[in-house]
């Protein structure tokens, strides 16, 4: 039920936000213990986000074609065992942020808030997508929290930065169910905007997700290192642009999955590098 490979996109930028927070703020490298409550958390958010998506969708994905196979409605699992997974879950992230600091605990709620808001949000609103990158941004900003202890403009621009990161392939992602969510009464910019606009959208996301990030180099003083892996990012956005077409999504799986999961990774890569040397 839950997809190991979803953590990709989410987990190296958590883990970019305590190391860079730990350095530019604290001067120093996060410690192993952080590190470790860091993905402790990481792992509890993004299972209990998973699997309340799962659940508040079950009725919703048992009608859509593509979703009917999922574990739920498939009658692979049952909604106690999911409901007793998120409770598990939960308890896991609230024992991490108790294990970091005094912020980390205070901006539970709000974490928990959005995590849960998230899968209401497209019967209401064609916003949804920007309320996951909202959702995902959390872990990076929780990454410089839980080695900071603070929020600061730093922070709040490599969030930004991963907000319309996901924003935008969220919107892609939701192009295969257009015509879906428009049957069915479901909010989405590709039900409400068609598929060529939403696209236009997406792209606009990811232009301001790499002049987030370049404006990151600048402000935190980064190396030519960290600059080359916001370069490549850019590459790989401008490539995953390129095999969605409004005619044509055959190739979206490789532009959702592939494309963003290495983003990420090359993001945290170039980040240790700039880090390490310089």
């Amino acid at each position: 039920m839950i997809k190991f490979e979803h953590s990709l996109f989410a987990l190296p930028f958590a883990f970019m936000g305590a190391v860079l927070g730990s350095i530019v703020v604290e001067h120093a490298w996060p410690t192993w213990s952080e590190i470790f409550w860091v993905t402790v958390a990481m792992v509890g958010a993004r299972s209990a986000a998973m699997s309340l998506n799962r659940v508040i969708d079950r009725l919703i994905d048992a009608k859509n074609p593509r979703t009917v196979t999922r574990a739920i409605p498939a009658g692979l699992i049952s909604i106690v065992e999911v409901i007793l997974f998120i409770v598990v879950s939960f308890a896991v992230l609230f024992i991490a942020a108790f294990q970091l600091n005094d912020l980390a605990v205070k901006l539970l709620p709000l974490a928990v808030f959005v995590l849960v808001l998230y899968s209401y949000t497209k019967r209401f609103t064609w916003l949804c997508h920007f309320v996951l990158g909202v959702a995902i941004g959390f872990g990076p900003l929780g990454g410089w929290v839980a080695t900071t202890g603070q929020v600061d403009g730093i922070g709040l621009l490599l969030f930004a930065s991963v907000m319309f990161w996901t924003a935008g392939f969220d919107i892609i992602y939701a192009c295969q169910d257009a015509d879906f969510d428009r049957k069915e009464g479901l909010f989405s910019m590709p039900s409400r905007f068609g598929i060529a606009n939403a696209l236009l959208i997406a792209r606009i996301c990811h232009v301001l997700t790499f002049v987030g990030l370049m404006s990151l180099y600048v402000v935190a003083d980064l190396s030519i290192w960290f600059l080359v892996g916001v370069l490549i990012s850019g590459a790989i956005l401008i490539y995953e642009h390129t095999l969605v077409k409004p005619t044509d999504l055959s190739k979206l799986d490789m532009a959702f999955f592939n494309m963003n999961g290495i983003l990420s990774v090359v993001m945290f890569t170039f980040t240790m590098i700039d880090l390490v040397i310089a």
